[in-house]
């Protein structure tokens, strides 16, 4: 139990980081939401405009593009996230097993992460070229592919080209925040459970997996965070196209592009609610066995 005295140096120590929240974070945000609620140009050639709830109104009955948009986000966000947990889990328990060579096959594993995002997109966005892109001359010389694809022209592949770039550059990440669970988990149990006749099938879904939900929790909040705002891969490979546009995307879009702050200002309110929900799902639902 802290005392008083504690409590008082706890909130001494932490004022100035709070303060400094405040100042980067708390009046930026504060400004977001002063002119969600005004028409309003980014150059500020006329005065802002009190409107109300008028552009909330447009955004969730009228804009079309924003629902297109925001479909868009949703399916990148859960077919990234579910496949980087996935291969992110499976490659934490590999290269957490002792065998040779494991410093060098963690540091080959990390490598796409240690790439900016900006230089893996445009990279993979010549790959992936319909005319001179590797995958396509590749893909044809060894009869994996009848004919030239344009992965990024072709709307039935573009999204999950995407999603395929963002699962190789993020899935290092994953497999790093589950391996530092891995390692918190003490090998005691593990002997107990090989005593007690126990296979590495049930070790995994008795031991494993229950101990390694604080990791688990932490890294889908930080993954999904990431990926419903997402913005440079997908712009980088694709532009504003309508068939990958995220919600980033389209809140750049009308910021820069149409120089609306107003409704600019409204999108990225509307992506921090949306932000807050996953959160409070994820802590509700599979963070809640971290409190048990």
């Amino acid at each position: 139990m802290l005392t008083i005295r504690q409590t008082r140096l706890a909130w001494l120590l932490v004022t100035p980081t709070l303060l400094v929240v405040a100042l980067v974070a708390g009046y930026p945000l504060a400004q977001v939401f002063y002119y969600s609620f005004h028409k309003a140009d980014i150059a500020f050639v006329e005065p802002p405009v009190w409107i109300g709830l008028r552009n909330y109104t447009y955004l969730l009955t009228q804009d079309a593009e924003f629902r297109e948009a925001l479909w868009n986000t949703l399916k990148f966000t859960f077919f990234s996230v579910t496949l980087e947990t996935i291969l992110g889990l499976a490659i934490a328990l590999v290269i957490h097993s002792n065998f040779r060579g494991r410093g060098l096959v963690r540091t080959a594993i990390l490598s796409p992460w240690a790439i900016p995002t900006v230089v893996s997109a445009q990279m993979w966005k010549w790959m992936l070229n319909d005319i001179y892109g590797v995958i396509n001359v590749m893909g044809v010389k060894l009869g994996l592919l009848a004919n030239k694809i344009a992965f990024l022209a072709n709307p039935a592949t573009v999204l999950p080209s995407i999603i395929a770039v963002d699962v190789w550059k993020t899935t290092p990440f994953m497999a790093l925040l589950l391996l530092a669970g891995l390692q918190l988990i003490p090998s005691d149990i593990y002997e107990a459970a090989d005593i007690d006749g126990a296979s590495k099938w049930q070790q995994f879904w008795s031991l494993t997996l229950p101990l390694l939900t604080p990791a688990l929790v932490v890294a889908l909040i930080f993954r999904t965070l990431d990926a419903l705002r997402v913005f440079d891969v997908i712009f980088v490979m694709t532009g504003v196209n309508s068939a990958t546009r995220s919600l980033a995307v389209y809140n750049r879009q009308q910021l820069i592009d149409f120089q609306d702050l107003g409704y600019g200002s409204t999108i990225s309110v509307a992506i921090l609610v949306i932000i807050f929900i996953f959160v409070f799902i994820y802590m509700r639902s599979v963070g809640r066995g971290v409190n048990e």
